[in-house]
């Protein structure tokens, strides 16, 4: 594949990254609006996903009964994706295709209908989506989690809402949330493939150029103050396994001090996946938690969550206990290990295979065409291209004294939080 990529920007505001890939005939297109659940307010929590829905509705040009037949007759797929930082849509299809993929996002940039019976229809989906959540005990602990992490940053609420206000959200304000988001200054696009270029971007600029940009407020997203406390949660309801998730502040992806948390978090837990779909997976057997509470029969199962976003966010361990465990034996175990990486120098040895254990995770994330359009908008979100490029390298300059210096403060008990749920027994 090759490494090299081209950026450029059109004069209203469209950024484009192209990366040519002639190992197959086909192309992945991604375009990314810098629009999520940390763009909503009290009122509109929802807004952003349950706009993604209504992307899938239809325009003039592409109504709502052929839009997916345009795609699987050509024998592309399609889907979309909303985050905390980010809404995208992308089409992989054959490279013959390209121009399909370009119109098709173009037009819905500016001109999707936002009819009034498919956002009816819509907000039945998107309440049935919570609701189905709402039966999972993990949904409920992460939920409260995040409650109680986020008392002046919107990321305080999940993704898909809150049941009052995807009741209450009207299509005005639908429609007003897409005109105000969905500018070319606000968006990223992102074509890897089998391509020409020259070609390409000449498309690009005649399709997208004449799309006008209103001009986009960049909104201030207050930060959260420093914790100064350990929280603890307590939850019960219907489930067959306890759960125990603890959940410490974490640095923004654009930090240095993250690239120390990918390798300790392989180190600890087994490596975080980056992407949100696809790629590979690595057995967490040799992490230092699995060994000390699922070989010891102590916890099921071990897992750890690193996410790369805009601003700081959580890094999560979630302990799977069998229902009748006392989940303060498994705490004291966690907390032996979270002291001992603190305090204890980590071996060169037992760095060098977590690093490589993550690097594999990172390369698993990336080896299609599809992931390689992915990483650039993605990349692009929270930082820039070399973030992705670098990623390596970033892993491999951590060394014993930056894991000791930074568990610190990264595990200092005043920065996290500490939630169990416990299942009830149904009558």
């Amino acid at each position: 594949m090759e490494n090299d990529i081209i950026v450029f920007k059109l004069q209203n505001g469209l950024q484009v990254l192209l990366k040519e890939i002639h190992t197959t005939p086909i192309i992945s297109q991604w375009i990314w609006y810098r629009v999520g659940s940390r763009n909503e307010k009290a009122g509109i929590q929802g807004i952003s996903h349950w706009v993604e829905h209504l992307q899938f509705k239809g325009t003039d040009k592409y109504p709502i009964d052929i839009l997916d037949q345009t795609i699987s007759r050509v024998g592309g797929v399609w889907n979309a994706m909303t985050h905390l930082d980010w809404t995208t849509y992308f089409e992989t299809l054959p490279a013959a295709e390209i121009d399909l993929a370009l119109d098709l996002e173009a037009d819905r940039m500016q001109n999707s209908l936002f009819d009034e019976t498919e956002i009816n229809a819509e907000r039945t989906v998107v309440i049935s989506e919570l609701e189905g959540n709402e039966n999972e005990p993990l949904f409920h602990l992460n939920s409260a989690i995040q409650k109680e992490a986020f008392h002046v940053h919107p990321y305080d609420h999940d993704v898909i809402g809150t049941l009052q206000d995807l009741q209450g959200i009207t299509r005005d304000q639908l429609y007003s949330y897409y005109r105000a988001h969905y500018q070319p200054s606000n968006a990223i696009l992102c074509i890897a493939g089998d391509f020409q270029t020259s070609e390409l971007k000449s498309k690009i600029e005649d399709i997208f150029s004449p799309i006008p940009n209103t001009v986009h407020h960049e909104e201030s997203i207050p930060q959260e103050p420093s914790a100064t406390q350990e929280s603890r949660i307590n939850l019960q309801g219907p489930g067959d396994a306890l759960y125990v998730q603890i959940a410490y502040h974490a640095p923004r992806a654009n930090d240095p001090d993250f690239f120390k948390l990918a390798v300790i978090d392989s180190l600890l837990a087994g490596p975080s996946p980056l992407v949100m779909f696809g790629g590979g997976s690595i057995s967490n057997r040799t992490s230092r938690l699995y060994q000390a509470l699922v070989e010891k029969d102590v916890a099921v199962s071990i897992s750890g969550g690193i996410q790369s976003t805009i601003d700081p966010f959580l890094y999560s361990f979630v302990l799977t206990l069998e229902p009748g465990s006392d989940p303060a034996v498994a705490l004291r175990i966690f907390d032996e290990e979270i002291e001992r990486i603190q305090h204890e120098a980590v071996s060169d040895a037992e760095i060098e295979r977590a690093t490589q254990q993550a690097e594999a995770m990172f390369a698993y994330g990336s080896e299609n065409i599809t992931n390689q359009a992915f990483w650039m908008g993605y990349s692009s979100i929270f930082a820039d291209y070399s973030w992705y490029e670098n990623y390596v390298a970033s892993l491999r300059s951590v060394c014993s004294r930056d894991i000791l210096a930074f568990s610190q403060t990264q595990f200092a008990q005043k920065n996290r939080i500490v939630g169990i749920y416990t299942p009830t027994q149904e009558d």
